[in-house]
């Protein structure tokens, strides 16, 4: 037994309450268990108990153990001052808690179906703890619960997009851009990119946007890619512009390594690059674009870029291929929309407290292909199909953020799993 799986039980009253009693024979009866303190303090406030009569409002505490009381020394807290009821797995100190506030002990009132079920969940090795029983969880509460995965998962990024806010002084543009070169490093070069993007800001950049090929020397430049000798004249020339700009906005290339090993050619960091290069050329203001934009399918005309020519005839500087077109790809499109264009699009509503885009970036992601990657093929041998990027990503959150870490009783899933257990 563990404190939080019988915080679980009081919460949801899964025990026996036919004549419940104190350990000192007290007739109880519970009239509400009140709300779990996710602060410090007793683990459910607002309590209401009738003991011998007399109706009590006050706290209660929760612990595994009746000794707990005096060992997290609760009797020297004043906080612990209101509670009305101590409620603990095994009474291990006689028949009266300290300070002689009622005890109840649930021990033996709890389904031992329940209990092994539990035990099961936090013991199992499988790609998530449910996995023999996520079956069983009807379609609406799946339904719910992905779309509060959803939110969680926005509302978390969005954190974490106010933090880059304020390095930026609220710049939009400019944490847009070093979010949107993170996402095209993928995830091998994703910091790789952003460094880049950060050493390089978005306005020098808006100075050269009509030459693509001084976008292409700072990018490349400040990757540390052009460093070396050349026979071709493109990337000679390339590092001879770059040398003559460095110095104008006095740059430091960034010490990241870019990775190319074990990639596919068309992810290589060369060709992102120069992709990258190429969107900054074609479009001004692409957040504030992106923004008012109402309709997905023109967000994502935006975003379909081809490297320039030189590209359609290389992965690398100096190494000649066949012919083929660098065009950013419908799957890295979808990519840059759920990884980049949305959670930024909500995060603006969220932070700027205007509803239309947050419930804009909902409706996007609702409307973007799921992604297709190991975690979601893993989920789909399982029966749970994502059939959009809105699927997709709540399941990345449920993954990530609760089944790696075994929160089931935190977890609708994992909470309809051990009802059912207690039912039968």
């Amino acid at each position: 037994m563990t404190e939080k799986l019988l915080q679980y039980i009081w919460k949801l009253q899964y025990f026996n309450r036919s004549d419940l009693h104190t350990t000192n024979g007290e007739p109880l009866q519970i009239l509400n268990p009140g709300q779990l303190n996710q602060n410090q303090g007793p683990d459910f406030l607002q309590c209401c108990i009738k003991m011998g009569g007399t109706t009590w409002v006050g706290n209660i505490e929760i612990h595994t153990r009746s000794s707990q009381w005096n060992s997290h020394k609760h009797n020297e807290d004043k906080n612990y001052s209101n509670v009305i009821l101590h409620v603990v797995w095994q009474n291990d100190t006689g028949i009266f808690t300290p300070d002689e506030i009622p005890l109840l002990t649930l021990h033996d009132r709890v389904p031992k179906i329940l209990l092994e079920k539990y035990q099961e969940l936090m013991h199992n090795t499988a790609f998530v703890p449910c996995q023999n029983s996520v079956h069983t969880v009807h379609s609406l509460v799946w339904t719910a619960w992905k779309e509060r995965l959803v939110v969680e998962r926005l509302e978390r990024k969005a954190t974490g997009i106010r933090k880059l806010l304020q390095e930026t002084n609220n710049h939009w543009e400019e944490v847009f851009w070093w979010m949107l070169a993170r996402n095209f490093g993928i995830t091998v070069n994703s910091e790789a990119f952003e460094a880049v993007a950060r050493s390089t800001s978005i306005n020098i950049l808006a100075k050269h946007k009509n030459q693509i090929h001084q976008l292409e020397c700072l990018l490349f430049g400040q990757a540390g890619m052009l460093q070396g000798k050349f026979t071709e004249p493109y990337p000679h020339m390339l590092a001879r512009e770059y040398n003559f700009l460095q110095k104008k906005y006095r740059l430091t290339p960034v010490s990241y390594p870019m990775h190319f090993l074990r990639m596919r050619p068309q992810n290589f960091p060369t060709i992102r690059l120069a992709q990258l290069a190429q969107l900054i050329h074609q479009s001004t203001h692409l957040f504030s674009k992106i923004k008012e934009t109402v309709n997905l399918n023109e967000v994502k005309k935006l975003l379909q870029v081809t490297a320039n020519d030189y590209w359609h005839y290389h992965y690398k500087f100096d190494e000649v291929s066949s012919f083929q077109q660098k065009t950013l790809g419908k799957q890295m499109i979808d990519n840059i929309a759920i990884n980049t264009v949305i959670p930024v699009i909500f995060a603006y509503g969220y932070v700027m407290g205007e509803e239309k885009y947050t419930r804009k970036a909902l409706l996007w992601l609702q409307e973007t292909a799921a992604e297709d990657n190991a975690l979601t093929r893993k989920w789909q041998q399982l029966g749970i199909k994502s059939a959009s990027g809105f699927d997709s990503q709540a399941l990345t959150e449920l993954t990530k953020e609760y089944c790696t870490y075994k929160n089931c009783l935190s977890c609708a899933v994992g909470t309809a799993i051990l009802k059912k257990a207690r039912n039968n």
